[in-house]
């Protein structure tokens, strides 16, 4: 294949996942039908065929390319300074990105979409959990567990406290927006679950 031929093959796998998001997070999986995807593409059924062989491998490839954007998020949880003086702070920083990226709509909408169909599709919903959300887990266990040897946290079980943390910063915001179908929180909030999140994780852990 030409370099020309295969740049406009890419191009059109990438409007294919592009539509195929929109429809899927719209319109629910069994509420969208290949022939949906191919119209939102702009391409014909039978390209749409030719990159994704049916519609539940095009399903799977859309929820797992979502992983991806994890690795910021790892990298930012990997990166809290071991400073005594500004735990506090820097852990509340965290909180708020932490917070930012994990309420943003579409990431609500995606996990509501998995949700939804984890009964059918068992296997995706366990990847996108253990490839996306369990290894944020798994870096801030050794983060907390590496601040603890230096004496800055007292931890017995780090992933056990990795799982509180986020909890106390993520229960209230994204369980409304399970139950309502989209965000109810402002700014405001946000900043004041980061806030008082971390301050009731150092008055546990601290």
């Amino acid at each position: 294949m030409e370099a020309s031929e295969h740049g406009r093959s890419a191009l059109k796998r990438q409007a294919i996942m592009e539509a195929a998001t929109s429809a899927f997070l719209s319109r629910g999986y069994s509420g969208t039908s290949m022939d949906d995807i191919a119209r939102l593409a702009a391409v014909s059924k039978q390209t749409v065929y030719k990159h994704f062989s049916d519609k539940e491998k095009l399903f799977g490839e859309i929820v797992l390319a979502t992983t991806d954007r994890v690795d910021g998020m790892v990298e930012l949880v990997a990166r809290i300074p071991a400073d005594a003086d500004t735990l506090e702070e820097n852990l509340t920083r965290l909180s708020r990105q932490f917070l930012t990226a994990l309420t943003r709509p579409q990431v609500l909408q995606l996990r509501r979409l998995v949700i939804a169909n984890a009964d059918t599709f068992p296997e995706l919903g366990a990847d996108w959990y253990e490839q996306g959300f369990e290894r944020v887990l798994a870096t801030l266990a050794a983060t907390f567990e590496h601040l603890a040897e230096r004496g800055l946290l007292h931890i017995d079980e780090p992933l056990l406290a990795a799982h509180h943390f986020s909890g106390l910063l993520l229960w209230i915001p994204v369980n409304k927006a399970m139950f309502h179908g989209s965000p109810q929180h402002t700014e405001a909030e946000l900043d004041h679950y980061a806030t008082a999140g971390v301050r009731a994780f150092l008055a546990a852990y601290g």
